[in-house]
């Protein structure tokens, strides 16, 4: 699902906020511009495993069945996979890696909030040459214990290859579990097991500890054991006008933050004690402009302020505010045109 804020709302945005992500150091993993453009609505991006600095994304919808691999260093695609032996994907929104070495392929949005009662899950090995192929993929069948549901959001635990959705809602979503293997002998089931924010991707660190969840406006961090979520803590996001995906690096020492659009800009931002880039600060007309931490609910954002930096939060977290509105109207609008 595409949210869309005004040139100058996003532009008010970038203004008030002055941090900027760190950027790694040996040519990869930096912050990038997608420059292929048959890619024009990104909503999803996931780290390769087997290719450093490349990540592997797709549009939204009315594209085919077709993965992109993109790399870092250049912004350009060096591989379009072709999946073969599915059917028609109607809403593609999120990718991710498992410990099989598989690129799962979520096919699990739905703009009239639970019109189709299930929904698609592809996987297929990710292919050891990064060249234009045709593979061909496993499809699996997805429905919710409590009923069809809007998501964007699918995340693959990189330890136990479980398959983890979460719903999108304005007045939060749900975390849901699939079952231990995915199977093609029939539906797979998704149960819901915890309750999340707005949410349009979301990330497991490498080591499956911890899960990231974003939306159009911040991002939340989330312990993560035996499967299920504990601790939150506020994440440092960048402001995105359309901002759809999110992944860690193959090292999980950083973020990558991703938005739609033609030419469209995926941000790094270093983690809390992650071993990869510097403490330099990037240009300030670097993609994705500035940073900000969710320190409350989703539903706002805060500008790192320092000394004065109340009165800073307080002017940066009153444009939110106004932006989320006029993006629920956009959505609304969408949704009584659909």
């Amino acid at each position: 699902m595409r949210a869309y804020l005004t040139a100058s709302g996003a532009a008010l945005l970038l203004v008030l906020t002055g941090a900027v992500p760190a950027v790694a150091d040996d040519g990869a993993d930096r912050s990038f511009t997608i420059e292929d453009p048959r890619i024009t609505e990104s909503s999803g991006l996931a780290a390769s495993r087997l290719h450093p600095g490349v990540y592997w994304t797709h549009n939204d919808s009315e594209d085919g069945p077709y993965v992109y691999a993109v790399d870092s260093r250049t912004g350009k695609t060096v591989a379009t996979i072709t999946m073969q032996g599915v059917g028609e994907p109607r809403d593609v929104e999120g990718i991710s890696i498992g410990p099989d070495g598989d690129l799962y392929v979520g096919d699990i949005g739905d703009n009239l909030d639970g019109s189709w009662d299930h929904v698609w899950i592809y996987r297929f090995p990710e292919p050891k040459q990064l060249r234009d192929a045709t593979v061909r993929a496993t499809q699996f069948d997805v429905t919710y214990a409590d009923g069809a549901r809007n998501a964007e959001a699918l995340m693959v635990h990189p330890k136990t290859g479980r398959v983890y959705i979460a719903s999108k809602n304005e007045d939060g979503g749900g975390l849901y579990e699939g079952p231990a293997r995915l199977s093609t002998g029939g539906n797979n089931v998704f149960r819901r097991v915890g309750e999340v924010p707005w949410v349009t991707d979301g990330a497991f660190s490498p080591d499956g500890t911890q899960l990231v969840l974003r939306s159009y406006f911040s991002a939340r961090g989330y312990a993560f054991e035996n499967g299920r979520l504990g601790a939150d803590h506020g994440v440092s996001a960048p402001f995105q006008g359309q901002a759809e995906s999110v992944t860690y690096t193959a090292d999980g020492s950083a973020l990558m933050f991703g938005s739609e659009g033609s030419g469209s800009d995926v941000v790094r931002v270093d983690v809390d004690g992650g071993s990869g880039g510097d403490d330099t600060e990037a240009p300030s007309d670097a993609p994705g402009g500035g940073a900000a931490t969710n320190g409350g609910s989703d539903g706002g954002a805060n500008a790192d302020g320092g000394e004065g930096g109340e009165k800073g939060s307080a002017a940066l977290g009153a444009v939110i505010v106004a932006a989320a509105a006029v993006g629920a109207l956009a959505l609304r609008r969408r949704r009584r045109a659909g």
